[in-house]
């Protein structure tokens, strides 16, 4: 009799929480729509074409890295509208400048560089506003750009533990230097400042990381995310865990293990696309595809290890999937040169990936980003 009250109450309580997660996920994602509605009108009145351009492609191109960003409003234990306006402007912000650096990337580093400056500028009221566009040759985005550095500063400052956090945000936030470097269009000069800038890192990261996985980990802001999700916690000292205690983990985990795992099976997504274009692919740094799917797989295993022992580990654990599922869903890994390394890689991921990569490729299809 007892087992079976037990049993009753755990689906009772299964249930109760299945709803609440729909309930939120629902509110989580008419938010982020109006979020890029908004951000999308702001795009279509930049003055400048080839700007405009690149603002409206990276809002259609780059919706689910933009509602993936959001879904780490699922990280705090309160509902937080401010967090997830400075998720989505963060991540318009980042997936903006990375079309104009690509497109302008004859222009040079620093131009990169120089752009880049914003993804900083964006977490740090108490800082100025630079001229992103100084070594470009487009400059009327109609105030694009600084409108939403402004909104996410704005954001910011709102979290309650936003001055705690900040350090490690300012942190996270520096190593988008690299992204200067991703679309430098000579390769040998690429592939050298890269190595200076992994082995720079080396005292912070991984050193048993090859000098391209710490680059490529650094490529992604998904730090940043982890970190304002955190800022968006009261801090709490007192009958409860030490928050810097769980920042600093949480942290570590992400910039050493799951950035550079959510990185690298961008590259494995886009191999074939980049290989026929020429473009700049991390997994081709490795010595074959074995050795890229074997090392990948095991970084897989690693941060998902990580993200079970985070607090609300749990929920690190869902939006790991979903990152892995992500990526794994898109038409290109389902090509016969890349199927067998792909399952490979879902099996890597675990149960809850097997689970989201059909799901996320029905989202793909409704939202037409199959190949994106």
């Amino acid at each position: 009799m007892t087992n079976g009250l037990n049993v009753t109450g755990r689906t009772r309580q299964s249930t109760t929480l299945a709803r609440s997660t729909g309930r939120e996920l629902i509110w989580g994602l008419r938010a982020v729509s109006r979020e890029v509605t908004r951000w999308r009108a702001h795009a279509d009145r930049i003055p400048d074409p080839q700007l405009r351009a690149d603002a409206l492609s990276a809002l259609g191109r780059k919706r689910g890295s933009i509602d993936g960003a959001a879904l780490f409003w699922i990280l705090p234990d309160r509902r937080s509208p401010e967090l997830l306006r400075a998720l989505v402007a963060y991540e318009v912000l980042a997936d903006y400048l990375d079309c104009v650096n690509e497109r302008s990337a004859a222009l040079g580093i620093e131009n990169g560089r120089q752009l880049h400056r914003a993804l900083v500028e964006a977490l740090d009221p108490q800082t100025g506003i630079s001229d992103y566009y100084r070594h470009h040759g487009s400059r009327g985005d109609g105030g694009y750009a600084r409108a939403l550095v402004e909104s996410c500063r704005r954001e910011c400052e709102r979290l309650p533990s936003y001055e705690q956090m900040r350090p490690l945000l300012m942190r996270a936030a520096g190593h988008s230097g690299v992204l200067a470097l991703n679309h430098e269009l000579d390769s040998a000069r690429r592939e050298q400042a890269l190595r200076e800038w992994a082995g720079d890192q080396a005292p912070t990261l991984r050193v048993e990381h090859s000098w391209y996985e710490r680059a490529a980990g650094s490529s992604a802001w998904v730090t940043v995310l982890a970190m304002l999700a955190l800022a968006a916690e009261p801090r709490r000292t007192v009958g409860g865990w030490v928050h810097d205690d769980e920042a600093a983990h949480t942290y570590d985990a992400y910039v050493r293990w799951i950035a550079p795992t959510g990185a690298l099976l961008d590259s494995f997504a886009d191999v074939l696309e980049d290989r026929h274009s020429g473009d700049h692919s991390y997994l081709a740094h490795y010595p074959s595809m074995d050795v890229a799917v074997a090392r990948l797989s095991e970084l897989v295993r690693r941060s998902r290890s990580e993200a079970r022992t985070l607090p609300a580990g749990a929920r690190h654990a869902v939006l790991l999937s979903s990152m892995i599922a992500f990526f794994l869903s898109k038409d290109s890994v389902r090509t016969p040169e890349l199927r067998a390394s792909a399952n490979r890689l879902r099996r890597a991921g675990g149960p809850l990936v097997a689970l989201l990569v059909p799901v996320l490729r029905l989202w793909r299809t409704a939202y037409g980003q199959r190949s994106a």
